[in-house]
């Protein structure tokens, strides 16, 4: 299963530390709880965080819920939980703030048939999140206007030096992974823009990643997250992400679609 996922793709730079620290005589499963055993993780509740089988969810119980409850992260031997567990490994303070604001959400209104804009927006964070860090400066608000607005040409071509030096894309969501395994010209994450100050791109990729982790769990602990705070970014239009990123790459309307304007 593990053997098509191709680890020199940019997209997995985020997670690629704690997928090279597997222990391949385990089960990914054990390897991850011995990861985080050995990083200390807990969830909200100061519960050791484990990875247990999905055999282990009692019928009837929600997922959040049951991590929040008991500290062990449901796992099925599949692709999504694969690359579930990995975020959890590398962005350990923002998975704990999206399972706590899950777990509060679930223990006031139930599971019910609808999950309410909060759970709405932390699912999305959760499945199929990118992280846009921006230098706060006018290349980096500049880069973030253009995006916001759908001009996928001045983001991506006009603006494309400003990847590396000013923005860097640091890919969350699960899901959104396991899609790239067999990546498509139309795969879209739901963005989220990080701003940072100059020293952040000074930091080798560790140091920044533990700050994205601080930075963004801290900023989720004081707002009220929805689905409108995100905005779409096609993963492969992210310059150096795919090959052949020419004009006529970004000028195709099925994909990089013009901003919808109201009515």
């Amino acid at each position: 299963m593990l053997s098509v996922i191709d680890w020199s793709r940019p997209w997995y730079d985020a997670i690629r530390d704690a997928a090279g620290r597997l222990d391949s005589d385990q089960h990914f499963r054990d390897s991850f709880t011995a990861q985080a055993a050995a990083l200390g993780l807990h969830n909200h509740a100061g519960l050791p965080l484990s990875f247990v089988p999905q055999e282990s969810l009692p019928d009837g119980t929600a997922y959040e819920e049951f991590i929040g409850a008991t500290g062990g992260v449901p796992t099925r031997d599949n692709l999504h939980d694969f690359f579930n567990g990995l975020v959890w490994l590398s962005f350990p303070r923002i998975k704990v703030q999206l399972n706590a604001l899950q777990a509060a959400q679930i223990a006031r209104d139930g599971v019910g048939k609808s999950r309410g804009p909060a759970r709405d927006g932390a699912t999305i964070f959760d499945e199929n999140a990118a992280l846009l860090v921006v230098r706060d400066c006018a290349a980096g608000h500049g880069l973030t206007a253009a995006l916001r607005e759908h001009r996928w040409r001045e983001a991506f071509l006009e603006r494309r030096a400003s990847f590396g030096p000013d923005a860097q894309v640091w890919l969350f969501g699960h899901a959104l992974m396991e899609k790239l395994v067999a990546p498509r010209k139309a795969i879209t994450a739901h963005t989220r823009v990080v701003v940072a100050g100059d020293e952040f791109f000074t930091w080798n990729h560790a140091e920044r990643r533990a700050w994205i982790d601080a930075t963004v769990a801290h900023q989720l602990e004081a707002e009220v997250i929805t689905t409108a705070g995100f905005t779409p970014m096609q993963a492969l239009g992210v310059p150096g992400w795919w090959p052949d990123q020419d004009e006529a790459f970004y000028n195709d309307q099925a994909v990089f679609r013009p901003k919808r304007q109201p009515a």
